[in-house]
């Protein structure tokens, strides 16, 4: 499997994020074809989410041979990123969250809740980053 640039993975995380939260204020005070759009699109980034999170698992078996590797520091960035980075990744899936869970509280039980699916983008995202790039100690 090929090494993703530490750029594109932090670009696809922002750009992600930042479509997800114009679709989700349209949705949560809009009904119609924005709630559609948004519906496609939150399961979009849930269907990224879980290919990077399974795709950052798979790089961190064959890494785990040689380093250490634990749950916390490959989803959580925790100990193998440098602070900017861990603070970014985990600053968009703080938001993901935060925006996800509002926008589910102010529309429940409609498709507006599809967007507590979103997080998993942006786990999935930190994971591949910490797979490619985290500094694991040695085994």
């Amino acid at each position: 499997m090929k090494r993703i640039s530490e750029k594109i993975i932090l670009d696809i995380a922002r750009r992600g994020t930042t479509i997800f939260f114009i679709l989700v204020i349209g949705s949560v005070f809009f009904e119609g074809p924005i709630r559609t759009t948004s519906l496609i699109f939150n399961l979009f980034l849930f269907a990224a989410g879980c290919y990077a999170f399974m795709a950052a698992f798979i790089r961190a078996v064959k890494r785990s041979r040689t380093e250490v590797i634990g749950v916390g520091g490959l989803y959580f960035l925790s100990g193998c990123a440098p602070p900017k980075i861990r603070r970014q990744m985990m600053g968009l899936l703080s938001f993901q969250v935060v925006a996800s869970l509002t926008a589910a509280s102010l529309q429940p039980f409609t498709i507006v809740a599809s967007a507590v699916l979103v997080p998993v983008f942006g786990l999935g995202l930190s994971g591949l980053w910490a797979a490619n790039h985290g500094d694991f100690e040695p085994r």
